[in-house]
């Protein structure tokens, strides 16, 4: 920051390669370990793809997309897990869960909840990335 501030524009691998001959260490940065990975290894079954990109739906609980995202809290270590269930017909969102680990528990909550709620359902479909 100071460099830019004196007019110099330097790329941040030069300056990080500098400090590694010079044996300069920052403090202020940690680099991760690892970017979190849900891959348990082998997959299993995988579903037929039905929806084929085809992401439309012309009537209320035809198609339901899923999908669990990860939010780091500012300012903290800690992450949440969000599992939200959506209408295509709408862009309504059926049902969610909040976690602070991404489980199977989270998303079948998700799932019974948006069942629960919508109990006569005919030809439901419910898409999900299997990501």
């Amino acid at each position: 920051m100071v460099l830019k501030n004196k007019g110099f524009n330097i790329n941040h691998k030069r300056v990080l390669r500098i400090m590694r001959e010079e044996s300069l260490l920052c403090t202020k940065f940690k680099t991760r370990s690892r970017k979190y990975s849900s891959y348990k290894g082998q997959i299993g079954k995988v579903a037929d793809n039905v929806v084929r990109r085809q992401f439309s739906a012309t009537k209320p609980n035809q198609l339901w997309l899923t999908d669990v995202t990860e939010f780091r809290l500012r300012g903290k270590e800690e992450k949440l897990y969000l599992s939200p269930i959506l209408d295509l017909y709408n862009s309504e969102i059926i049902s969610y869960t909040l976690s602070n680990h991404p489980t199977t528990k989270l998303t079948n909550e998700m799932l019974e909840k948006a069942l629960e709620e919508n109990k006569d359902i005919k030809d439901l479909t419910i898409h999900s990335d299997q990501g």
